[in-house]
């Protein structure tokens, strides 16, 4: 059963910056496969109008995987593309806008992906987003910063070499145990920190601290849940990578809608407290 819609702020409203924080609901794991089905009903419905923009991102995938192999840069390879999984929750904010829509049953075609930029959350999220610029750049420093003290000490010619260093040598096992250590924590930070928020600045103006707070807030209530979801979300897009990327063209939007639902179970949209 489809969330029933809510009443959507003027965009001309100011940024509320002293409003109540919303009331965080406890979900369930049937609430985590509801929102995967509303979010791939929405792909369905608007699958159409996307399809040039959500190429893109596979585009810019194999386009990072060429760079780096051509320049010498193949250590840094799964690091940028794990990476910009870190800036999925910018792309998905048009999503964010087009689920809205459909679900108030205004038009939501694809002229309206770029409208929470525009609105009066846009520097909100722009700020936000730039948050999770500086934890990506953050995430590549520490991740080349682990292999230069693990296989790096090896010198690895090429990327064959690396592979073989990687599974057959201490070093390559200590890069990938750190590695997927740090891995996990960045994607951990970046996953409670805007599970809520970057939605909730789509569904109204609020600032940005309160936006983050309840983020948190909703992920410390929903701790299994949020953390299950996570997983899901890191499983979908690993597989989405195989073969080229090409897969993303579907599991981006698909999540990206799902994660607007699941925002619509975690917070109740007419209550603050």
């Amino acid at each position: 059963m489809v969330a029933p819609a809510h009443a959507i702020p003027a965009p001309a409203t100011p940024v509320e910056s002293s409003f109540q924080p919303p009331v965080i609901r406890q979900i369930s794991r049937a609430d985590l496969s509801w929102a995967l089905r509303e979010g791939w009903s929405d792909f369905l419905e608007k699958r159409g109008d996307i399809v040039l923009l959500i190429v893109l991102y596979p585009v810019l995938m194999l386009v990072v995987a060429a760079v780096t192999l051509g320049d010498g840069l193949f250590p840094l390879l799964l690091p940028l593309v794990a990476g910009l999984s870190l800036l999925g929750p910018i792309v998905a904010v048009g999503f964010y806008e087009l689920a809205r829509r459909r679900e108030d049953g205004r038009d939501a075609r694809w002229a309206h992906f770029l409208d929470p930029f525009r609105g009066a959350s846009g520097a909100q999220i722009a700020a936000l987003g730039v948050f999770l610029c500086v934890l990506f750049l953050a995430w590549i420093g520490v991740a080349w910063a682990i292999y230069q003290a693990t296989l790096g000490t090896l010198q690895p010619a090429g990327p064959g070499a690396f592979v073989r260093l990687l599974f057959t040598t201490s070093e390559g096992w200590a890069l990938i145990l750190f590695g997927n250590f740090a891995g996990f924590v960045f994607a951990a930070i970046t996953l409670v920190t805007t599970v809520v928020s970057f939605p909730l600045l789509v569904d109204r103006p609020v600032d940005l601290a309160l936006a983050v707070q309840t983020s948190l807030r909703a992920a410390r209530r929903n701790p299994v849940e949020i953390a299950i979801w996570g997983l899901v979300v890191a499983v979908l897009l690993a597989l989405a990578c195989i073969p080229l990327f090409i897969g993303l063209a579907v599991v981006l939007p698909v999540l990206g809608y799902a994660s607007w639902h699941l925002y619509t179970r975690l917070v109740d949209r007419g209550l603050s407290g």
